[in-house]
């Protein structure tokens, strides 16, 4: 039996909010993005909020890893976005929502037996089934060699995080 066999993956559904919204600041702290406690208890608890509603509604799909136990080990998600039209390659033009890979965590006693590949499949297989225009995530430093054996290849995306004016501020056009 492969090590990533030692689990089954199950799709999530709105119950599992709270668990993902662990998962999801687990993540962020990993990557040194939560400072404190307070910040991880805010980032869970405001992603469980938002998972509630955007389970049903279509709007986030997630999938769990779960141990012969039934604890969960790990848990990935994309969320669905409308996009504008854009240009694919070969010169179509791209109209269909897009999903953003997110959420992707592994507990750390769980790390290395493949379980987040299987994760990250299932939200491909999932992204291709639907038609969606493609996938796209924000990689952590761990995480960009498994995105890169899947076919993930970096781009030319940038961040604003609010400085040096914040966007309130700004005078209009």
């Amino acid at each position: 039996m492969s090590a990533s066999a030692e689990v089954a993956i199950r799709a999530a559904t709105a119950a599992d909010a709270g668990v993902i919204g662990r998962h999801r600041a687990a993540m962020f702290r990993d990557m040194g993005m939560v400072p404190d406690d307070a910040a991880f208890a805010a980032l869970a608890d405001a992603t469980a909020g938002y998972l509630a509603q955007a389970i049903p509604d279509g709007g986030y799909a997630g999938w769990l890893a779960l141990a012969a136990d039934g604890a969960v080990v790990a848990g990935a998600g994309a969320h669905v976005r409308p996009i504008i039209p854009r240009p694919g390659l070969g010169g179509v033009v791209l109209t269909a929502p897009q999903a953003l890979l997110v959420n992707v965590y592994t507990e750390p006693a769980w790390r290395r037996r493949g379980i987040a590949e299987r994760l990250v499949r299932a939200a491909l297989a999932w992204a291709d089934d639907r038609g969606l225009s493609g996938v796209v995530l924000h990689a952590s430093d761990a995480g960009r060699a498994l995105y890169a054996r899947l076919g993930f290849r970096p781009t030319n995306e940038m961040a604003y995080h609010g400085a040096p004016v914040a966007l309130t501020r700004r005078p209009s056009p």
